[in-house]
């Protein structure tokens, strides 16, 4: 009953590959063709069945019984030979197939002909691994009675639909109550909205609980109540922190979260900076998820752009740590398990939802067994409330209840029972698809699709009979996974994580098989280990990384990193390395930027299914790629050296996925057409030197996409209804791109209009842009329902166009970015549409528009708004302004927040603040003629004044103390402007906090200029002339962190200035010679040296002569 009732062993899904394969016709075909023993294939078959019927009771005794655990690491081995064996013949199968269909004579003849050669040295090969596996299989058979393991009866758990089929249609739900947890929601929402004078800014609240507890659901409903909006704040940010706690990383996890862009800055300062302005005067809720650092000082690096927000700010924190929340000073809640009343409605709600199942006493009473179990923690009350709604006999319950599973030793990551139960419940497809997931970090974002990829890679999506294509099967084991509750929605739309609990679930039952560097304990990869993954940030090179070759069945080899374009290097022969993994199936170089050349012996990885070479340094590909018939994945995404496709590409049949964006390729490969399981194609060219461009968009028409298409060089399709050849509309895009030449120009504009109307996506799309399109209007697809699922839309130096559409139609549009138009004048009513219009638009950017006169907006949920270099713009009333080049400000500016202005204002000599009674932010940069700033009353709301390359500027011109005028004041920037010399007379603002200068005279005056109880903590020094710096009187006592930036002439650093800092960062200083003599103060916990190639060389560990200086700094960054 045992046997039947579980899921099925990991081990299982492992051999159901082997089984599949030996039940294909034409594995039998090929034995006899090349006059093999058949016998081989049926022993083989039976063998491997008698190893499954013993696979479910091994599994579990493995963690118990250390030589039943031996056992099945030699079996795992023996069928991965196996496995790799007959994966051997599939593709000398694939390779004969091509070979006989690319001859003039018929199929049949020519693998008649090529089975009836004589190809001994194979055959043998063949021959004696088939009999190798089978001595060991039947070896480890025979083990069964020593080891007292019990058979079971298999069965082929992707046969039965019933149970995917039911969670498939709840694998979206999201619980709208939360059970229990209501006494300290209301703890929770009190906190947020309460008003406070307290002095310390932003406040502070923890949730502390240990693992499983419900921290993170209880604040997910608490940041989604309606009631914290009585709290008024500007920004709601959610940002997870996790276990690897770097300042730079989670400031700039911070910052993407407020922004929704992402950040490539590679130094502190200019990521505080962008934070600092964000929140500027901004009253703000930050949500810090899953914490786990206790070192203050690292904790204060991240707060200090956060004390800029305004009054009333607020971040919440979850955490396993009592000590965490005590480093952050933080007002602390304990989270408690919940009550045994509150444990049966969770788990109630889970085993009953959408099962038709009644609770009659006797499984009421087992049932509250099962509860008690899981020792009041809701992560596993849910978990195994999933499980027990696919089981409906009281035998069920009962042997769930009576398993041995609650009683396995604890390991040191204490693994929860409840969770492993689920775990072993599970079908054995869906084990071996979770347990890969143990190569992610914990809290790593992944994207559905691409971790549907690499489970098609490993031949992990088997579908009987081939009946659905792979990516069907791979979605419904996805969401099969997210209803039972090993994945969950992230903060960010369209990514999932999994539980840090899970994560370790996952690593726990694959610790033999996957292997994470930096986080597995042991340095060196065991033999065993078949995937590989490491963060290339933190890898920046493998250096003769000789246990990376010890792996002899090594089947992945993954850079994983949450932040795009991550950098590293390979330093051993990739000839050597390939030469080592001839096993491999998923190969990534992504982000490997000296590789620069692919060998030949690439085609001898007959196994790999997907090559990843993006952000590589690769100038072409070798012709032998071509001979990978099994390959079904190729990504060369920004290999800006890559210049051709190799010709014999369409030899790849089964590739599914192909991408080539941001390279140098223009044209498609012949025979392109015969790539007919292609499902993703970015980018698509049509060459007007190459075949007729009728037949091009008949070769794209004719494959079945899915997913995303860029189409280049749409310019080339003269005829418009050639255009309906390419089928757009009936394919299942979410994302296209349509892209003309830049320098084309249009015969007739109504023949471009055509074009673009024959181009029409699917309702389905959600993500389109349009470059360079020569039409002088859209066509109607554009703005009408066809489109209503469209969330972004960019319309790029599109020059002709005359007027914009009813883009205001797009109910669901989010982002929309106009750029290069230059023949839009005005935008008027007819932008909009309706009343209603732009009812989602959140993001809004107009760049380079030379002739556009704005005079009306109606955007009511957008939150940014961007506009470059639009020289007549003339006015605007919406709340965020950022403009740049030339700027004129007429009617209403009251509103203005935030101002930014650069260049173009040769006629402002005096800027009046009183014309910006709001402004929170004022930048001005490059102003040649500007003199004088001036203001006549207290301005309360003013936080940030930069100014900047003002030559003619020369001082402000303030009736009262810029106490009195600016008690907001936390920043003040004034660089390269030479004029400025002495701050005014009655000194500076009570409240600055940080500043940058660029005039040795305005550093000298900051002690005299501030208030002995200044706040002031951070100073960037730019531009400063001088050899020696600082001496030790020069700098106030109260800073923190200083930056020494763009100094060419310094040479000398005295010991005695920087006593009272924690933080140092000098930059672009190429004279720099060395670090002082005494060394670096050890208050210091944070240094960074980038652009001081003398100072560099001096730096390097362990050989540097200034190394001793700097070692004991926790946070360390020297680069170039």
């Amino acid at each position: 009953m045992a046997a039947e009732l579980v899921g099925g062993a990991l081990l299982s899904a492992f051999l159901q590959v082997s089984f599949d394969m030996l039940a294909s016709p034409q594995l039998l075909d090929f034995f006899r063709g090349r006059k093999l023993d058949e016998k081989l294939l049926a022993n083989l078959n039976i063998m491997l069945g008698s190893i499954n019927a013993l696979a479910d009771d091994a599994e579990l005794r493995q963690f118990t019984d250390p030589h039943v655990k031996a056992w099945l690491l030699a079996v795992k081995e023996a069928v991965f030979d196996a496995e790799d064996l007959l994966g051997e013949i599939d593709y000398e199968l694939t390779r004969c197939q091509f070979e006989a269909q690319s001859q003039t004579q018929t199929f049949t003849y020519k693998v008649s002909n090529f089975f009836n050669s004589t190809f001994s040295s194979f055959n043998k090969k063949i021959e004696s691994g088939m009999k190798e596996v089978l001595e060991k299989l039947e070896y480890l058979a025979n083990q069964k009675g020593a080891l007292g393991l019990k058979e079971g009866t298999y069965f082929d758990d992707r046969s039965s639909s019933k149970v995917s089929q039911k969670l498939q249609s709840s694998s979206l739900m999201v619980e709208s109550v939360i059970c229990g947890r209501d006494a300290d929601k209301d703890i929770i929402i009190n906190w947020l909205t309460i008003e406070t004078d307290h002095p310390n800014q932003p406040s502070i609240f923890s949730i502390v609980g240990m693992g499983g507890l419900g921290k993170t659901t209880l604040v997910q409903h608490v940041y989604n109540d309606p009631k914290i909006e009585d709290a008024k704040f500007d920004i709601k940010a959610w940002v997870c922190v996790s276990d690897d706690f770097h300042v730079l990383t989670v400031t700039k996890t911070i910052l993407e979260a407020i922004t929704n862009r992402k950040d490539d800055s590679g130094n502190l300062e200019m990521v505080h900076k962008k934070l600092k302005e964000k929140l500027l005067g901004r009253k703000f809720l930050l949500v810090l998820d899953d914490v786990w650092n206790e070192r203050r000082e690292e904790w204060e690096a991240v707060q200090t752009p956060l004390s800029y927000g305004a009054l009333g700010s607020r971040i919440l924190v979850t955490t396993r740590g009592e000590k965490v929340a005590s480093s952050m000073r933080s007002e602390v809640h304990l989270l408690k398990q919940l009550r045994e009343d509150e444990c049966w409605k969770v788990f109630e709600s889970h085993a009953l939802k959408d099962s038709g199942l009644e609770l009659n006493d006797e499984l009421m009473t087992v049932g509250r067994r099962i509860v008690k179990k899981c020792n009041g923690l809701p992560l596993a009350l849910k978990t195994i409330g999933c499980l027990l709604r696919t089981k409906s006999s009281i035998s069920d319950w009962k042997s769930i209840l009576e398993s041995d599973i609650w009683e396995l030793p604890k390991e040191d990551n204490e693994i929860i029972p409840a969770l492993f139960m689920s775990y072993r419940y599970l079908p054995s497809h869906l084990k071996r698809c979770f347990a890969y997931c143990a190569l992610f970090p914990k809290d790593y974002m992944f994207v559905k699709e691409e971790l549907i990829l690499l489970w098609m890679a490993q031949n992990f999506l088997q579908s009987p009979q081939q009946i659905r294509h792979p990516e069907e099967v791979g979605e419904q084991y996805f969401n099969d996974l997210l209803s039972r509750s090993f994945f969950q929605q992230s903060s960010v739309v369209g990514s999932f994580v999994m539980h840090d609990l899970l994560n370790d679930l996952a690593k726990y039952v694959s610790a033999d098989l996957c292997f994470r560097l930096k986080f597995d304990k042991c340095k060196c990869m065991p033999k065993t280990t078949c995937h590989f993954s490491f963060d290339s940030i933190d890898v920046k090179s493998f250096d003769g990384f000789g246990s990376l070759t010890d792996a002899k069945r090594l089947r992945s080899f993954l850079p994983i990193s949450q932040y795009l374009g991550s950098q590293w290097n390979f330093k051993i022969s990739i000839h050597d390395l390939f030469s080592k993994i001839k096993f491999i199936r998923v190969l990534s170089f992504y982000g490997c930027v000296e590789l620069r050349e692919v060998p030949d012996s690439v085609c001898d990885l007959k196994h790999l299914h997907s090559l990843d070479l993006s952000y590589t340094r690769i100038q072409k590909l070798p012709d032998s790629i071509c001979l990978l018939y099994n390959l079904l994945l190729l990504k060369l995404n920004c290999c800006s050296k890559l210049e051709e496709l190799p010709l014999n590409l369409h030899k790849l049949t089964k590739v599914r996925c192909l991408e080539f964006k941001y390279t140098r390729v223009s044209k498609m490969p012949m025979h392109f057409g015969e790539l007919k399981n292609l499902q993703v194609l970015n980018p698509f060219f049509l060459d007007r030197n190459s075949e007729p461009i009728t037949k091009q968009l008949g070769t794209l028409g004719g494959l079945n996409l899915h997913g995303r298409l860029s189409i280049n060089d749409v310019q080339n399709i003269l005829n418009p209804l050639d255009a309906l050849e390419a089928n757009v509309k009936d394919k299942h895009l979410v994302e296209l791109e349509l892209n003309w030449k830049p320098d084309h120009i249009p015969d007739d504009p109504r023949k471009e209009k055509d074009v673009l109307q024959n181009l029409q996506p699917s309702k389905h799309l959600k993500d389109l842009s349009i470059t360079n399109y020569n039409g002088t209007e859209f066509p109607s697809w554009v703005f009408d329902n066809s489109l209503s699922n469209l969330v972004f839309l960019k319309l790029k130096d599109c020059i002709y166009c005359l007027c914009l559409p009813p883009l205001g139609l797009l109910s669901s549009l989010k982002t929309l970015k106009i750029i290069g138009l230059d023949g839009i004048v005005s935008i008027g009513a007819e932008f909009y549409g309706s009343n209603s219009s732009f009812a989602s638009l959140e993001i809004l950017e107009f760049h380079n528009m030379k002739e556009w006169e704005c005079k009306t907006t109606s955007f009511p949920r957008l939150q940014e708004l961007y506009v470059y270099i639009c020289p007549k713009l003339k006015g605007t009333h919406l709340k965020k302004l950022i403009v740049s080049d030339e700027l004129t400000i007429s009617g209403d500016t009251s509103p203005l927040e935030t101002l930014h202005i650069e260049g173009g204002c040769d006629a402002l000599t005096i800027f009046r603040l009183d014309f910006f009674p709001k402004l929170r932010s004022l930048e001005l940069k490059s102003c040649q003629n500007l003199r004088r700033i001036s203001q006549e009353y207290a301005h309360n709301h003013l936080m940030c004044l930069d100014i900047h390359d003002c030559p003619q500027f020369k001082s402000f011109l303030f009736p009262k103390p810029m106490q009195i005028l600016f008690p907001s004041l936390t920043r003040l920037d004034i660089t390269n402007c030479p004029q400025v010399e002495l701050f005014p007379d009655e000194g500076l603002p009570l409240n600055i906090k940080e500043m940058s200068l660029s005039c040795l005279k305005l550093i000298a005056s900051l002690r005299e200029t501030l208030d002995p109880n200044t706040c002031l903590q951070t100073l960037f020094i730019h531009n400063l002339d001088v050899k020696c710096f600082p001496d030790e009187v020069l700098l106030p006592c109260s800073l923190t962190f200083l930056q020494i930036h763009c100094c060419p002439n310094l040479k000398k650093m005295h010991y005695k200035g920087l006593c009272h800092l924690s933080s140092l960062t000098l930059s672009e200083c190429p004279s720099l010679q060395c670090l002082p003599a005494e060394g670096l103060p050890k208050s210091i916990s944070s240094l960074t040296i980038w652009g001081c190639p003398l100072l560099k060389k001096r730096c390097q560990n362990p050989d540097g002569e200034d190394w001793r200086k700097i070692a004991h700094i926790r946070e360390l960054n020297v680069r170039s």
